[in-house]
C-alpha cells in the first residue's frame, strides 16, 4: 500500500490509505472487526473525501481490499465522481480461496493469519464480555475461525454464508465503473474460480487480466525506477 501510495502520489495525485477495523494495532471497542463485505465502512471512507471537496475519485484494493472494492462497486451504484478502479490478488470466490489457502502448501500463510485474527479476539474479549473465548485454541483453520467468529459476530448464519453473501464474483455483472481486476496465475491462495474469464469476456466496464507472475500482491520487479509492475500497470489504467 505504501509503495502504491507513493507512486500515485508522485503523478500528483492525492491519496487517502485506511485499515480495516482492527488493522492498524488499535482494536475498536464495538463488538464487530473487519470483514470481507463490509461495503458500509469503505462507503464512510468515499463519502468522508467526497465531503473534503474532491471531484474525482479512482480505487484501488489488494486482496481481500480488492474483494470488498468490487463488491462495493457492484452493489453500491457509486457515485459518477469515483471514476476507476484497480485491483490485485482478489479472492473473489471466499469459499474457494479459503480451501485453497488451508492446503498443506499454505500451512504457513494459514497458520500466521491465523495466528493475528486470534490474537485479535483475545485482545477484544479483554473490553467486550459478549467474545467468548474458549474454543479459540481448537480453531485450526480460518473456515473454522469464520465459522465460530467472523459470521455470527456480523450477522452471518455460518461461515458458508459468509462466504456467499461476501464474495465479490457474484457482483461483477453489475459493476458499471471502468475497472482493471489482476489476478496472478501463480497466486498460491487464489482457486480457479477466481480467474472469471468468461463471466467478464463481454463486460463492458470490466477488464480482467491475469500475468503469469506476481504472487499475491507481489508484481516485484527489478530496475524500473524503483516501481512494482503493479504499481506501474495502475498508474497506466488510470491515465488512460
Amino acid at each position: 500500500m505504501r509503495g502504491m501510495a507513493n507512486a500515485i502520489y508522485d503523478k500528483k495525485y492525492d491519496v487517502v490509505a485506511w485499515n480495516f477495523r482492527g488493522c492498524s494495532e488499535e482494536i475498536n471497542r464495538q463488538l464487530r472487526f473487519y470483514h470481507s463485505g463490509a461495503t458500509d465502512d469503505l462507503e464512510l471512507v468515499v463519502r468522508h473525501t467526497i465531503n473534503s471537496g474532491y471531484s474525482e475519485i479512482y480505487m484501488i484494493g489488494f486482496s481481500l481490499g480488492g474483494n470488498l472494492t468490487l463488491k462495493y462497486l457492484g452493489e453500491k451504484s457509486p457515485y459518477d465522481i469515483i471514476r476507476k478502479a484497480v485491483v490485485f490478488s482478489v479472492p473473489i470466490d471466499l469459499h474457494s480461496s479459503c480451501l485453497e489457502i488451508s492446503k498443506p502448501s499454505n500451512w504457513i500463510y494459514q497458520n500466521r493469519f491465523l495466528k493475528s485474527l486470534k490474537r485479535k479476539i483475545i485482545l477484544k474479549s479483554q473490553h467486550l464480555v459478549d467474545i467468548e473465548t474458549s474454543g479459540l485454541k481448537q480453531t485450526r483453520s480460518l473456515l473454522e475461525f469464520d465459522d465460530r467468529y467472523t459470521a455470527p459476530l456480523h450477522g452471518f448464519a455460518n461461515a458458508i454464508d459468509y462466504y456467499t453473501r461476501c464474495s465479490s464474483r457474484y457482483f461483477l455483472d453489475a459493476i458499471k465503473t471502468p475497472t482493471l481486476l489482476v489476478n496472478a496465475r501463480n497466486d498460491p491462495f487464489l482457486s480457479k474460480a477466481c480467474y472469471p474469464i468468461k463471466q467478464v469476456q463481454h463486460h463492458a466496464f470490466l477488464k480482467f487480466e491475469s500475468p503469469a507472475h506476481g504472487g499475491h500482491v507481489g508484481f516485484a520487479q527489478f530496475n524500473k525506477n524503483g516501481l512494482y509492475w503493479s504499481e506501474e500497470r495502475a498508474l497506466a489504467f488510470l491515465s488512460q
